[in-house]
């Protein structure tokens, strides 16, 4: 697969809001280290092999294992991942398939149960925020180096 442009140098102003919301993303409320599983699993989602590639990395750098990392996509029918995980893992779904699930009731109460109002909100920026990057990965076909 070939790069079709580099959108960086394409659009530096663009791209320079980008790394600020990402940059933001990351001193909000969310752990770094779930925020590496939701940014794997909305990457898995949107067919970005270059975030799953990069997040699965970064990930493994905070002491991720590889069991829980190769589980992400299986989630549901894993026991590796705890409540909060699991919530966070449901809402990144809904949220990244918004066309299709216009994020159910039961999705929100079970984000409601394990994250406080501010939380939610700072879990739905970054999901939104993976979801952007993924979108200009995809869109550009950057895939991950060997």
């Amino acid at each position: 697969m070939n790069p079709r442009l580099d959108y960086y140098s394409a659009s530096p102003k663009a791209m320079k809001a980008m790394i600020a919301m990402e940059a933001l993303t990351s001193s909000l409320s969310i752990e770094a280290a779930l925020l590496h599983l939701i940014k794997i699993r909305a990457s898995q989602l949107n067919g970005c092999a270059f975030c799953t590639d990069m997040h699965s990395v970064d990930a493994r750098r905070l002491g991720e294992t590889d069991r829980r990392l190769y589980s992400i996509v299986v989630w549901r029918d894993s026991n590796f991942f705890n409540p909060r995980e699991r919530a966070a893992l449901a809402w990144t779904e809904a949220v990244t398939l918004l066309s299709q699930s216009h994020v159910p009731d039961d999705v929100f109460e079970q984000a409601r149960a394990q994250f406080s109002e501010a939380e939610l909100v700072d879990l739905t920026i970054a999901v939104t925020t993976i979801n952007s990057w993924n979108r200009l990965a995809v869109s550009f076909r950057q895939a991950p180096s060997t």
